[in-house]
């Protein structure tokens, strides 16, 4: 085994991916590797992520893909971009862009301060990791969008639900992305309900495929 990062592959790229592979999440987080963005950045990983009702600890095994029954209580994706020349919307040559959706209770679909609170959770969430921002993330942004579904006809009687998306991205100052990894997951979990405790947390090692040590994209 090799001591430096793959060969084509920036060393602030090698240590921001192995800084993501070590980071430690609540056992309710499971994470998948899914394709990355390939025309934004040179360089590019992303992540899938479902919050499920009591999932067990430790790496996911794609075989265990229909363990659980239970829909997830929020899904997500984050998404880490890296151009070694830097991007000047960026301030830098990282930047971390996130994606949190979960179902909230019908009636809060009328509750005026509903985005204003959810956008509130993105710099909780930072907080909790130890995260400033203007100091450890910069030109930090998002929107927050929420759909109220009624059902009609055949499907009369189904309860109404309110979809919450929320879309934020940072520049992050360094390659200590897992402190990113983690307040992204503390988002993901806030949306879900789940309640934050700081026991029940598991190690992301090995939930990495070997793409992850190789150059994920070409720019355009």
């Amino acid at each position: 085994m090799t001591s430096g990062p793959p060969t084509g592959v920036p060393g602030d790229f090698a240590a921001a991916l192995a800084d993501l592979r070590g980071a430690a999440l609540r056992s309710e987080v499971r994470l998948t590797e899914i394709p990355a963005p390939r025309k934004v950045a040179p360089f590019s990983v992303a992540l899938a992520g479902d919050v499920l009702p009591g999932a067990p600890s430790g790496p996911r095994d794609p075989s265990d893909e229909h363990d659980h029954d239970d829909d997830p209580l929020a899904t997500g994706r984050f998404v880490v971009l890296h151009d070694p020349a830097g991007q000047e919307a960026w301030h830098g040559t990282f930047r971390v862009v996130t994606l949190v959706r979960a179902t909230l209770e019908p009636e809060m679909a009328a509750d005026p301060m509903l985005a204003d609170v959810a956008w509130s959770w993105v710099g909780e969430s930072l907080e909790s990791a130890g995260l400033v921002p203007g100091t450890d993330t910069l030109a930090d942004g998002g929107t927050v969008t929420r759909v109220l579904s009624q059902s009609y006809g055949a499907l009369h009687g189904t309860p109404d639900a309110v979809d919450l998306e929320i879309r934020a991205s940072w520049t992050p100052v360094g390659t200590r992305l897992g402190t990113h990894l983690r307040a992204w997951a503390a988002l993901l979990t806030m949306a879900a309900g789940v309640p934050p405790l700081p026991e029940g947390v598991a190690a992301l090692t090995r939930r990495f495929t070997d793409r992850s040590r190789q150059r994920h994209t070409v720019g355009p």
